[in-house]
């Protein structure tokens, strides 16, 4: 449905005549709205539960622009209230979100990434009834409409795991697994006829789903090198390794993370030999002051030599009194590690798990604080420019910073509250409305007539909330943009 207009650059018009033409316009955009109203339209949007708030703490002007990106699920079992993706803007209003069937599935790692050339939504979604720590689920791929257009699930059997989803240039998607496998625990003081988790990273053909590449953690990193203890249950497998990242290293090989032994691997692409360890037992680095780091996340490339790595340092019993991240510069051909930089939360913030670090322009870095629901940006040198927090309940694995244009599939609903006074205006992930405009009228007079401007808004966020006039017995909401163009309409409501 086209409800596109002629555009009026009103501010060179003298005000008189502006105000005509402002009249004119809002008069067209009625007709060309009631017109295509007898039209075949897409369906209208959904209901979707309120999501969980994220409260603005500090906000300064100098702050990057764009949206954050969270995925909001709940802790414990005792916390109630919708979890899933969620699109939150500079103050807090969400945009866009997208509740999980159920209380028992969750999603993770929701971001924008790039696939055959076109910024996409992406995140994982599924369940840990398995164990905590990890899932059973699907990666997804959403379009600029919120259209699924790709599921990833992991090949040969296994199942795709909550902590990594990561799209590469080539169409494929690096993925992390825990795969349950019997094993003798007897040399750790653990049971003969035990059970380990086998770390699993593949490379998945996005289109096809066949795996490119695929590794495994006991082939090349023994138990004794783990900071976990035994499980007290002797029937639970041992989480030895707990892989919670892989990336491209931007040289060939991939970065893999195991938050357990305290160690960044380098592996080759091709043969799957680790290249190098950083961190842990056996790290082929020298560490220099402030470098060690504990029960980490998220390490990327950061530069030249340079990685980016998010330092728990606690997995509830701290190591260091605050996580931090920290940069730290390789030396190849020396083969020692220097720390470049470490940025602290002035709160002194300790995230027992979960948690990334994201590089923004101007040096700008963009934090999720995992188990603490907090997500914060710092300028280059350190200094707090945006500080937000989940509402008790919740927290979210990772959380990104990003630029996003939403065009929803679906036309803008209106729906009422049971006095018939308030309207709310509802257009789940539409990123371009401005202003919401209400239409109203009484009994119905014939096909798309009979209704009249009786209200207006700015637009508030995903539920825009506004109050009408009373009498009413029918209404509809219409959208329109910055330059006051019709972007879509919802259907005639009936007001009570």
């Amino acid at each position: 449905m086209d409800l596109q207009q002629p555009h009026l650059d009103l501010a060179r018009l003298p005000r008189a005549a502006a105000l005509v033409a402002r009249g004119l316009l809002v008069a067209f955009t009625l007709l060309v709205v009631l017109t295509a109203a007898a039209r075949a339209a897409p369906p209208s949007d959904p209901p979707v539960p309120a999501p969980p708030p994220l409260a603005i703490l500090q906000a300064s002007p100098a702050a990057s622009g764009g949206y954050a990106f969270i995925a909001p699920k709940l802790v414990g079992p005792t916390a109630k209230g919708a979890q899933g993706p969620e699109i939150v803007d500079g103050r807090g209003r969400p945009v866009w979100f997208s509740p999980v069937a159920s209380e028992d599935e969750q999603a993770t790692d929701f971001r924008v990434q790039s696939f055959r050339g076109r910024p996409v939504l992406t995140w994982w979604e599924g369940n840990s009834h398995e164990g905590p720590g990890h899932g059973q689920g699907y990666d997804y791929v959403a379009d600029g409409s919120y259209r699924v257009i790709a599921r990833v699930a992991a090949g040969n059997g296994l199942d795709a795991d909550s902590h990594e989803f990561r799209l590469t240039a080539r169409g494929t998607a690096l993925i992390t697994i825990y795969h349950t496998v019997p094993y003798d625990l007897s040399p750790l003081g653990g049971p003969a006829d035990g059970k380990v988790y086998d770390a699993v990273v593949q490379e998945v053909d996005v289109a096809g789903g066949r795996v490119l590449f695929e590794w495994h953690s006991l082939d090349h990193v023994s138990l004794a090198d783990s900071y976990q203890p035994l499980p007290r249950d002797p029937s639970a497998p041992y989480d030895y390794f707990h892989v919670n990242a892989v990336n491209p290293d931007g040289h060939g090989g991939l970065l893999i993370s195991a938050r357990h032994t305290w160690t960044v691997y380098d592996v080759d692409r091709d043969s799957g030999a680790v290249r190098w360890r950083l961190g842990g037992e056996h790290s082929d680095f020298a560490l220099g002051d402030g470098v060690q780091f504990s029960w980490q996340h998220n390490p990327l490339p950061a530069g030249r030599d340079t990685l980016r790595i998010f330092d728990n340092a606690s997995n509830g019993t701290p190591v260091l009194p605050a996580s931090r991240v920290i940069w730290v510069r390789l030396d190849q051909a020396r083969r020692t590690a220097t720390l470049v930089r470490s940025l602290v939360h002035p709160a002194g913030l300790s995230a027992p798990s979960q948690g990334n670090a994201q590089q923004l322009g101007g040096g700008r870095t963009f934090v999720g604080w995992g188990q603490l629901g907090r997500v914060s940006e710092f300028d280059a040198q350190g200094g707090l420019l945006f500080d937000a927090q989940l509402p008790p309940g919740f927290d979210t694995y990772r959380a990104y910073r990003a630029r996003w244009v939403g065009r929803p599939a679906t036309r803008p609903a209106a729906r009422l509250d049971g006095d018939g006074r308030t309207v709310h205006a509802v257009w789940n992930g539409a990123t371009e409305v401005r202003r919401w405009i209400v239409l109203g009228g009484g009994a119905q007079r014939g096909r798309g007539h009979g209704l009249r401007t009786v209200a207006q808004a700015p637009w508030d966020g995903l539920d825009t909330a506004i109050e009408i006039p009373g009498g009413l017995a029918r209404v509809r909401v219409v959208a329109l943009d910055g330059r006051g163009r019709v972007l879509g309409g919802s259907a005639v409501t009936p007001v009570g």
